[in-house]
């Protein structure tokens, strides 16, 4: 990463799949200041999670806040937090220009507001380079959305916990200012969320037209995502069962006959994943969890295999209907014969910025948001009762 603001260059690993049990090595520079701190005492490519710190090169100048859009309840925070930020930390401020159109935002104690932030359009203005860090006010989908804006590197993302579940979001919006002046001083603990690389091919269509492909190769076309979630496969609105073939490192493995299969990350594995009967992941892990969902057999049980390897899925031959696609919930697609798409762990995670640090933060997630081994607890035998 080449930039002019800090006058130093910093060598990205290649892109080129490894076959390494560790999956593909990550950036360890986030945005255009952030990078993680070296620790001299990791071993191999294992890190201690507690010890995982953010770190800046020079003093973070510029911040992007994602709102949760058309709710009410976090204008107050919203106004609050761009005072602060450019007020008291004279940073500047984005926006995306969807939020500040707003109606509710429109009153007139946003006026002069407005006037100090900058705004962007998704899919139109790339601000990769502009942002040093991110802060999301909402739910977790407010961190998918932050991640869906950066498809290669991504800067350093503090979730405040204004939405309804807040697995992804341990942090408590009372207490903001301390928290973000420690976040800006560096003095933070963070996660690296892997990402999966995603690339959806289609076969060209005749009725199609040229200005719908991203990416043309022998008349095919082919779209590239950054997915932190999940890869959903379903049926889509067809009654019939969905019929897929899974390939791994260009093998066949099996063929997936039911409602449909998830590829997720580790991160993704306490979404969608555990409600279809996955096992929870810790987001350190290198690897990929593929769910199938409601499959037409017994002994279909969700797997886990190494995040270098390379993932395939194609609808296959004998298939009796298109098969759909969704990334994290969103760029929702049909997939058609011929069709296919390629997953792997990406070489850009999501550096999130942790509460305490990666390990309390999710056993606390998994005790608050998914009640984790909640149960009334046994009582102790009395004198009499232990005598039999």
């Amino acid at each position: 990463l080449n930039n002019l603001d800090n006058f130093q260059i910093y060598s990205q690993p290649t892109r080129k799949r490894t076959q390494s049990l560790h999956g593909p090595s990550p950036v360890t520079t986030f945005g255009p200041k952030a990078c993680m701190l070296k620790n001299p005492k990791a071993v191999m490519h294992i890190q201690d999670p507690a010890s995982q710190r953010l770190t800046w090169n020079k003093p973070p100048k510029s911040v992007l806040i994602i709102k949760k859009i058309r709710d009410a309840s976090l204008l107050q925070p919203f106004k609050e937090l761009c005072i602060f930020l450019t007020q008291q930390k004279n940073m500047i401020v984005y926006v995306e220009r969807k939020i500040i159109e707003d109606p509710a935002i429109a009153i007139e104690s946003f006026v002069s507001l407005k006037k100090k932030i900058c705004t962007f359009r998704e899919d139109y203005d790339d601000i990769s380079n502009c942002v040093d860090f991110i802060i999301c006010l909402g739910g977790d989908g407010t961190l998918l959305y932050a991640s869906s804006l950066f498809q290669e590197s991504v800067p350093p993302v503090m979730a405040f916990h204004l939405g309804s579940l807040g697995f992804l979001t341990p942090f408590k919006f009372d207490t903001y200012q301390s928290q973000v002046t420690q976040v800006i001083e560096g003095n933070a603990a963070v996660i690296l969320r892997s990402r999966l690389e995603v690339k959806v091919m289609k076969k060209n269509r005749e009725k199609e037209s040229v200005e719908e492909i991203s990416l043309v190769t022998n008349g095919d076309k082919t779209m590239h995502y950054q997915v932190l979630n999940e890869v959903v496969v379903d049926r889509g609105p067809s009654s019939y069962l969905s019929n897929v073939d899974l390939f791994l490192d260009g093998h066949l493995i099996t063929t997936v006959q039911g409602d449909g299969v998830i590829v997720s990350t580790p991160t993704g594995s306490t979404a969608y994943a555990v409600a279809a009967g996955a096992s929870m992941i810790h987001p350190n892990v290198p690897a990929i969890m593929i769910t199938p969902i409601c499959p037409h057999s017994l002994s279909f049980r969700p797997i886990v295999v190494p995040a270098g390897v390379e993932l395939k899925i194609t609808l296959s031959h004998d298939a009796r209907n298109m098969a759909w696609v969704s990334l994290d919930g969103r760029k929702r697609q049909e997939i058609a014969y011929g069709d296919s798409i390629t997953i792997t762990t990406s070489c850009f995670p999501v550096p999130s910025i942790c509460f305490r640090d990666p390990v309390n933060d999710w056993f606390e997630s998994l005790a608050q948001c998914l009640h984790w081994n909640v149960r009334k607890k046994q009582s102790h035998l009395s004198s009499e009762e232990e005598e039999f």
